[in-house]
């Protein structure tokens, strides 16, 4: 039987490696799993969720209150105005992609829940657990290290790491002051779909990560059964 300061030690130890346990398992299910068993997705929020649950941890405290909600708005200004900079950007370019006011908003739509997912994970899940293990909520290195941690999700693709890195650090600097993950989401849905609009494919790498990634780049994939199955075939 382990001591009593033991037992402490490996609950300090617990967050930090639930935080990479996530991480891990994501970067395993990208890279692997979601080739052929893509339903093991549940396993992330089930996991994440259990947490929550295990420490008491209140919807309001995860970043989904109203008050939050509201005292956090003004920020989506700027989401906004960054946004169109992206798009005005892209016009002046030459590289805005056609699409109809019917695909923009169902595209924008679909970009806002995930971008309040993503932002969960980040934030409501990552940063908080990786603040309990550095013992403070405003750690300045929580947003380096969540940011970096959330880059390297989006490997290979340069141009997603450098965004993500860029935005995750800002996102959770902003959380650790707002806590609002419905405001984050939305802004993170603004200026990511700015991005996808105004990016050209030969910089954005078609937004793809992982395998796709790869096979999209360098036409292949080491994978037999991808050949044979025609997974993820290049365009």
């Amino acid at each position: 039987m382990c001591s009593l300061g033991e037992a402490t030690e490996i609950r300090k130890l617990e967050p930090l490696a639930e935080a990479l346990g996530v991480f891990a398992f994501v970067m395993l299910f990208i890279w692997k799993l979601l080739l052929f068993h893509p339903w093991l997705a549940i396993l992330v929020p089930a996991f994440t969720v259990a947490t929550h649950v295990a420490r008491r941890e209140s919807i309001r405290r995860l970043g989904f209150g109203r008050e939050e909600f509201r005292a956090a708005l003004p920020l989506l200004v700027w989401a906004g105005a960054g946004g169109g900079l992206f798009l005005a950007a892209g016009a002046l370019a030459g590289t805005v992609r056609r699409m109809t006011a019917g695909q923009m908003a169902l595209g924008l739509a679909a970009y806002v829940v995930w971008g309040v997912f993503q932002q969960y994970l980040l934030n409501g899940f990552l940063a908080n657990r990786l603040a309990e293990f550095a013992g403070s909520p405003r750690s300045r290195l929580v947003p380096l290290a969540a940011a970096a941690l959330f880059s390297l999700v989006h490997l290979p693709n340069w141009f997603l790491m450098a965004v993500t890195f860029a935005g995750g650090y800002l996102s959770v600097r902003v959380y650790q002051r707002y806590r609002s993950l419905y405001v984050l989401g939305i802004a993170h849905a603004l200026i990511a779909f700015a991005l996808f609009l105004a990016v050209p494919d030969s910089i954005s790498g078609h937004f793809l990560i992982g395998p796709r990634f790869v096979i999209d780049y360098y036409g292949r994939y080491p994978c037999e059964r991808c050949t044979l199955e025609g997974i993820w075939a290049p365009k």
